[in-house]
């Protein structure tokens, strides 16, 4: 065998089976009731847990166990599976279920991700079971929930790292990662939260895209005679570079938003690159009714004040190929600038400026050797900053200016080991050991308050976080598989606060500036399992302890915030908040009959929430109380809490009609959040319920859904309303092909017509603290056409 074939061998057989056979097949063939019933391929996911398993082959020494196919016996291993294999796309409307992990995983492919549009996270996945959003800015500032948990409880990475803007620091603050620039979305529960951290222990949602490329853009072959990645079987061995682009672009008849990004990919000799830019602006957006529940005087005109955006961003990136692995790098840029609805935001014209630039390196190398597998690591390093800008006395037009400015530099380095499987003779043991540490510096200063104790919502602080973490997947047999995962982590924070009293409701005494230095140690572990049941089902059952060290702006708040209209009070003496929670799921992926149904229980010990009192305030604490007040005191505060729910969603292929398959799908997902003395934890999303209709075959993709959502009347006893119920209809059509390169060169064309909210209904977001003030977007038409050349 020649050099360059055992060297494409050897790569090939290393870096595309990491891609390609990540995820066990998760779709299997409908029935054959027409051309339509094509097989639906595996989701493939890259978050929930750092052992990606892959073909193994016997080991020639049989005191050693067995080996991966990439370790000594490589020819052997390559002829056994496939190195040119790559990740199938989830057909086009088909419901992804992913049933090789040990808790939910939701997935959201590229294609829903183009036909769904929104520019936040928590817009795109609102309507998911068990999922929603912050809301606070439509289209702006929308975080992701998860089960009633968010900010400190639930992670976001982009590409194995951080998002790193200031998203959990207030809830009015946009999430720097755009859906225009992103490929795939993953929303993970359960053992995940011990591989990215405690502030994970809701949930992680992952995005990922191409900007570090782990593999050669499809149209190189030349990549093959150096035994390097692909995306496709390579036909020839030319040694030209190629090129590929795709372009994104959507119009939105609600808000007369445009939006566009363009993708471009290249590679040559042993490199790849990638870059791409992006840009959307939208208006004040159109509302169904009056947005203002306790003050009708105010014109709207049929739109919710205040509330247009405008957000671009751009990124480079490129990636080093060598034998056995590869090196990557690129730099980010994300800007918005978008406006606050609600009463207070639409009289002080306030809008937030941010900015955030931010570079990462990520890496992975399969050595040849005989305990290690692979080798992979994540760097990052952000610079933060946003501006929150309106009118100091809404009166004055010329008092226009910076009222808060936000900072946070972040860095971040995590790296993961996976060692060889080993024959243990009762299963056989994969494990994975990873060590993470980051570091974060913030800042909030004002202008409204300088040479004062009060000058923003707390002073410049600092923390520090080391952790390490193991996971052990144990394969008994092909349909009974465990896991048992544990981290442990050490938390610094430096900061400074005022001398509170002990209930931490002030009463304007004067307060010196103590510094504060508290560390936290929290453990955490977990143990699952996962195993195959009669006709095609999964059944998983997990259990986790998980322990959170408070954050910055839990421990050291001491200021208004003017955004969000709150006057926060942090608590310097927060302990580690402490959850156990069993969750039980059955999934079934196969077949024309696809669901997942979960059930889950967690009960809090020393829940850390921000607790409104009541109490108004103004810009120090010597004005709370104070009549008139502006802001809604906020206290950072602990007691322990059970939270209790499920999730259901299903898909189901009726039958043949048109050349096509029609069905019905529906959801279900509701959340019980009550304290240990049975009063309500605020703001917890109401249940939902839903159903529709789809017809798809190989190009066309037809739904029609109605989502409603009950009342909300489980709320805090103080300073939060009850939420009226809403019914949220959308429709869609969308059309895919290949094209024959005439039509301006393009390849692949996908384009459609999106209907939102068709009942023009009044929805308020229950989870929201200005949803009293500000109604989510009324009946609207998103247009999309996604190209690729």
């Amino acid at each position: 065998m020649s050099f360059q074939s055992r060297r494409a061998q050897r790569l090939g057989g290393a870096s595309l089976l990491l891609l390609g056979a990540a995820a066990t097949p998760a779709f299997a063939q409908t029935p054959a009731q027409d051309k339509s019933s094509t097989e639906i391929p595996a989701v493939t996911v890259t978050a929930p847990s750092p052992i990606v398993r892959r073909a193994v082959v016997p080991s020639r020494n049989p005191g050693r166990g067995t080996r991966t196919a990439r370790v000594r016996n490589r020819e052997q291993a390559a002829e056994a599976t496939p190195a040119t294999a790559a990740p199938a796309i989830p057909q086009q409307g088909v419901l992804p279920v992913v049933t090789n992990q040990f808790a939910t995983v939701t997935v959201v492919p590229n294609e829903e991700i183009r036909r769904e549009g929104g520019g936040q996270l928590g817009d795109l996945l609102f309507s998911k079971p068990g999922i929603t959003g912050s809301s606070f800015a439509p289209g702006a500032s929308s975080r992701p929930i998860i089960r009633g948990l968010d900010v400190n409880r639930v992670g976001i990475v982009e590409n194995g790292t951080n998002s790193s803007g200031a998203s959990d620091l207030g809830e009015d603050h946009f999430v720097p990662i755009d859906p225009l620039a992103t490929n795939q979305i993953e929303v993970v529960r359960g053992p995940a939260a011990l591989r990215y951290g405690s502030t994970s222990i809701g949930g992680v949602v992952s995005a990922t895209n191409n900007r570090i490329p782990d593999a050669v853009p499809s149209c190189a072959p030349s990549f093959q005679a150096y035994g390097l990645p692909t995306k496709a079987p390579l036909a020839s061995a030319s040694t030209s570079p190629c090129v590929t682009a795709e372009t994104r672009t959507a119009f939105s008849s609600v808000d007369r938003g445009v939006e566009s990004g363009v993708l471009l990919d290249t590679g040559g000799g042993n490199f790849a690159f990638h870059a791409d830019a992006y840009g959307r602006t939208t208006s004040d957006y159109s509302i169904p009714g009056y947005p203002y529940l306790n003050d009708q005087s105010r014109p709207v005109n049929g739109r919710q004040p205040n509330s247009a955006t405008r957000s671009d961003g751009a990124s480079i990136g490129g990636s080093y190929f060598f034998q056995g692995g590869y090196i990557g790098a690129s730099i980010t840029q994300n800007d918005s600038l978008y406006h606050i609805p609600g009463i207070d935001g639409a009289d002080h014209h306030t809008r937030i400026d941010g900015h955030q630039t931010k570079i990462n390196v990520k890496g992975e190398y399969h050595p040849d050797a005989t305990a290690i597998d692979t080798v992979r690591f994540w760097a990052g390093a952000t610079d933060y900053r946003h501006n929150e800008i309106g009118l100091a006395d809404p009166a004055d037009l010329n008092s226009d200016g910076i009222r808060q400015t936000f900072t946070n530099k972040e860095q971040e380095i995590r790296t993961e080991v996976q060692l060889i499987p080993f024959n243990a003779r009762f299963a056989e043991v994969t494990t994975a050991l990873g060590f993470q540490v980051g570091h974060q510096e913030l800042s909030a200063p004002s202008p409204d308050n300088p040479g004062t104790l009060f000058n923003g919502l707390w002073d410049p602080n600092n923390s520090t976080r080391v952790a390490g973490y193991a996971f052990n997947e144990f394969k008994f047999t092909a349909a009974t598989r465990a896991q048992v995962a544990g981290r442990i982590e050490h938390v610094e924070l430096h900061g400074t606060t005022p001398d509170f009293p002990a209930d931490y409701l002030p009463d304007g005494a004067p307060q010196a500036a103590i510094a504060r230095n508290p560390s936290f140690t929290p453990k955490s572990g977990s143990i699952g399992l996962l195993q195959d049941l009669p006709g095609g089902m999964v059944g998983s059952i997990t259990a986790q302890y998980v322990e959170r060290a408070p954050k910055a702006a839990e421990l050291f708040s001491r200021g208004g915030h003017d955004a969000t209209a709150t006057f926060d009070i942090g608590n310097p003496n927060l302990t580690i908040e402490t959850a156990k929670s069993v969750e039980l799921g059955v999934r079934r992926a196969t077949g024309p009959f696809r669901f997942e149904a979960t059930v889950y229980y967690t009960h809090f010990d020393n829940f850390i929430y921000r607790r409104l009192t009541g109490v108004s305030c103004d810009d120090d604490f010597a004005s709370c109380g104070t009549p008139g007040a502006e802001l809604n005191q906020a206290v950072y505060s602990q007691r322990n809490a059970n939270f209790r729910g499920g999730e259901f969603q299903s898909q189901l292929d009726v039958g043949a009609f048109q050349g096509g398959i029609w069905g019905i799908e529906n959801q279900l997902d509701f959340v019980r959040a009550t304290f240990s003395d049975g009063t309500n934890v605020p703001r917890i999303p109401p249940m939902r319920m839903g159903g529709g209709v789809f017809w798809r075959d190989d190009n066309w993709l037809m739904r029609v859904n109605l989502l409603h959502a009950f009342a909300q009347n489980n709320v805090a006893a103080i300073a939060e309303t009850p939420t009226a119920g809403y019914n949220l209809l959308k429709a869609e059509i969308s059309y895919k092909t290949k094209l024959d390169r005439n039509w301006f060169g393009a390849r692949e064309m996908m384009a459609g017509i999106v209907g939102n909210n068709l009942l023009n209904e009044n929805i308020r977001n229950s989870v929201s603290y200005n949803k009293d003030e500000v109604l989510m977007p009324g009946i609207g038409v998103r247009a999309f056409a996604n190209f690729k050349f």
